[in-house]
């Protein structure tokens, strides 16, 4: 188990926050709490970018239609993998077609706004991602 320097932080200011609650007041801790996250929180940003981005796994018996929403109305790039489904409380097993796509967490609620119209019955899977080396992980325009 290795010890990173955020790791070191955080437990001098949970010690620095512990003592300020038991000298001033918990009130003043709170506050002071407040203001490192929202310091932390500022800090990620301008080191890593607003842009955050989600890997998102969709299964759906829809998976074509979800695929022309995620490209026509994102304008996002899509991985379609031939999969099977089954196993659960109907027991069989059926090919269907499982998409993958990467979206800034702005996007988030679109993709599951529209996903739900499409399927409200889709399993979708989100994964925070750190990092991307190619393929089309920016913003295509989108042609009209």
């Amino acid at each position: 188990m290795s010890v990173t320097v955020g790791d070191i932080i955080t437990l001098l200011n949970i010690v620095i926050f512990s003592t300020a609650a038991y000298f001033l007041s918990i009130e003043t801790a709170m506050y002071s709490l407040i203001t490192y996250l929202s310091a932390s929180k500022t800090v990620d940003f301008i080191i890593e970018g607003i842009e955050e981005y989600t890997g998102i796994t969709i299964v759906s018996v829809h998976s074509e239609a979800i695929r022309n929403m995620i490209t026509m109305k994102l304008g996002r790039g899509v991985t379609v993998y031939n999969g099977k489904r089954g196993f659960g409380k109907h027991g069989h097993t059926n090919e269907i077609d499982i998409i993958f796509t990467v979206i800034t967490r702005l996007e988030i609620n679109k993709l599951n706004s529209e996903i739900q119209i499409i399927d409200p019955n889709a399993f979708v899977v989100m994964n925070s991602i750190k990092d991307t080396i190619g393929g089309m992980v920016k913003k295509r325009p989108l042609s009209h």
